[in-house]
């Protein structure tokens, strides 16, 4: 697990150090720099992946698009600082990436050697780790598939590879602790049953087929609502939400421990109830031994993780930790064992409040 990430000379950043959880949650204000710690941690993936490259692009991999080197300097480093960025394991001695812009409108930033041995945590394959973007593919007839081992495959960060993991690995038993409650009525324990089980509380009631069709270099994914006569519903005639979420899903069923996952946005396009149960979701992803980094804007996001610690106990209340980023410091926030916080800043999840106390106000008059 990363129980730090310190990034130096790195977008906003000068020097800043953050403790992680098993659960971290980076929230606040609009281009507060919580996207910016994401790409770090994706600059640091890429050199895992890539252990001999000697260059890592700012653009393409993952989704990255960051444009120049200059652009991801802090304007107040000295132009030959190196941007670095440290991950305090808690299995091993920290370890360190640094990289140099090259001269001219690099696209590109040179790993700067003796580069660090790959942090098992940042160097798995497929499920083991998943970045899903706050830009995932909306609903389509038809996903892509990739040509990776099938023992590597991993939805992708936009969600574009889903279909072709749930059809490779829907009959791929789902460990234990991260079985739906229902599973004690009908004992099905694939990945199939186990996402629709989750689905159907997350988004609605639903059944899911995946397909990779034989001499198609395209997935299909279709849904069936229960009871319906009707089959073989296009993603398209579903809505957003269940395209948004459902790789969320389904790669939280296959990760497995020691794991890394980040997801941006996760409550898109989902109703109030889905917000509050894919948080629920989450913490007990982290709880099942899954290292969770989330982006949300959504206090119900918020509220679910609260609820996952608190009433279903599947997450430790100190196994979480909330950044709000206020445009200048970001505010660490512990739970209690109630699950109540430890501080509650001005513009942190307060605009209900400020809302109702401004429509009260307003009925008074």
């Amino acid at each position: 697990m990363i129980k730090r990430l310190s990034v130096q000379n790195f977008k906003r950043f000068l020097d800043l150090s953050l403790p992680l959880r098993p659960l971290t949650v980076l929230t606040g204000l609009n281009g507060s720099g919580k996207s910016t710690l994401i790409q770090s941690l994706l600059l640091a993936r890429q050199v895992a992946y890539q252990p001999d490259a000697q260059v890592v692009a700012l653009n393409g991999f993952l989704g990255l698009a960051l444009g120049e080197a200059s652009d991801v300097q802090h304007p107040e480093a000295d132009e030959t600082a190196e941007i670095s960025i440290r991950l305090d394991i808690d299995d091993g001695l920290p370890v360190e990436f640094r990289f140099a812009a090259p001269g001219g409108r690099s696209l590109n930033l040179a790993v700067v050697d003796p580069r660090p041995s790959t942090p098992t945590i940042l160097g798995g394959h497929g499920a083991a780790f998943t970045y899903l973007s706050a830009e995932r593919l909306g609903p389509r007839d038809q996903l892509q598939v990739t040509a990776e081992d099938v023992a590597h495959l991993g939805v992708g960060e936009q969600g574009q590879y889903t279909g072709q993991v749930l059809a490779v690995h829907e009959n791929d038993p789902v460990r234990a602790d991260l079985l739906h409650p229902r599973t004690e009525e009908h004992g099905v324990t694939t990945l199939r049953a186990q996402v629709e089980d989750w689905a159907t509380d997350i988004i609605r009631p639903i059944r899911v087929t995946a397909q990779w069709p034989v001499g198609i270099a395209a997935s299909v994914i279709r849904y069936q609502e229960p009871g319906s006569l009707l089959d073989g519903i296009r993603p398209p005639n579903m809505g957003f939400g269940v395209s948004y979420a459902l790789p969320i899903i389904v790669a939280g069923l296959l990760a497995p421990i020691g794991g890394l996952f980040i997801a941006e946005n996760p409550e898109a396009h989902l109703h109030p109830a889905g917000q509050s149960r894919i948080g629920r979701f989450l913490g007990l992803m982290a709880g099942a031994g899954v290292q969770v980094i989330v982006e949300t804007h959504s206090d119900h996001v918020l509220n679910g993780i609260r609820l996952a610690a608190v009433a279903d106990e599947s997450i430790a209340t100190t196994d979480t930790i909330f950044h709000f980023f206020n445009g200048t410091e970001p505010v660490a926030i512990e739970m209690t064992e109630r699950g109540g916080l430890t501080e509650w800043p001005d513009g942190f999840f307060d605009q209900l409040e400020n809302d109702l106390g401004g429509l009260a106000r307003a009925q008074r008059r």
